[in-house]
């Protein structure tokens, strides 16, 4: 299992001082508020820095971080990504997901054996919601709608994910 997400990405300043713009990743932020300590992930490079302040709501969120002083410092931070343990990630509610934790997860279909199509690649924003992207044993991807109408049981802890029926795939 994932041991840290990303719940944001550095979008750019805000005032004089060093605040920062997050895009908040879940659209929860309440959790995000209660940080003593983020890290900031930029390609291969990871840091950790003590969060001296939060404010705004989902949609425009703000974090102040000791040593981030100037919009010029938080220019180089720009596209970061900020991590956070599972620990101190968003609470999930009855039948939410980690998408880290779908990630590879095995797909199944229903009505056989339990054949293994393939494996969860990503879960993907839709119009209409989300899709799970499935990557088929043959390497081929198909979208389908994370719906209860089309798949059955997920279970993180188990591993595996069903598909209710084949035709969901053409």
């Amino acid at each position: 299992m994932t041991e840290r997400f990303v719940v944001g990405i550095v979008s750019g300043s805000f005032g004089i001082s060093g605040q920062m713009k997050v895009r908040i990743l879940s659209g929860e932020i309440a959790h995000l508020k209660k940080l003593k300590d983020v890290v900031l992930r930029t390609g291969n490079s990871e840091k950790k820095y003590e969060v001296l302040a939060t404010s705004g709501t989902s949609s425009s969120f703000i974090m102040k971080l000791r040593g981030i002083d100037s919009p010029e410092a938080v220019k180089l931070l720009r596209g970061a990504e900020l991590l956070v343990e599972r620990s101190r990630a968003a609470p999930l509610a009855r039948n939410e997901f980690y998408i880290e934790d779908l990630r590879t997860l095995p797909v199944h279909l229903a009505k056989s054996d339990g054949e293994c199509l393939g494996h969860i690649r990503d879960i993907l924003d839709g119009g209409g919601g989300q899709l799970v992207e499935l990557e088929l044993n043959s390497g081929e991807r198909r979208l389908v709608p994370f719906m209860d109408e089309f798949f059955g049981e997920i279970s993180v802890r188990k591993g595996f994910a069903v598909l209710k029926e084949r035709w969901i795939l053409e």
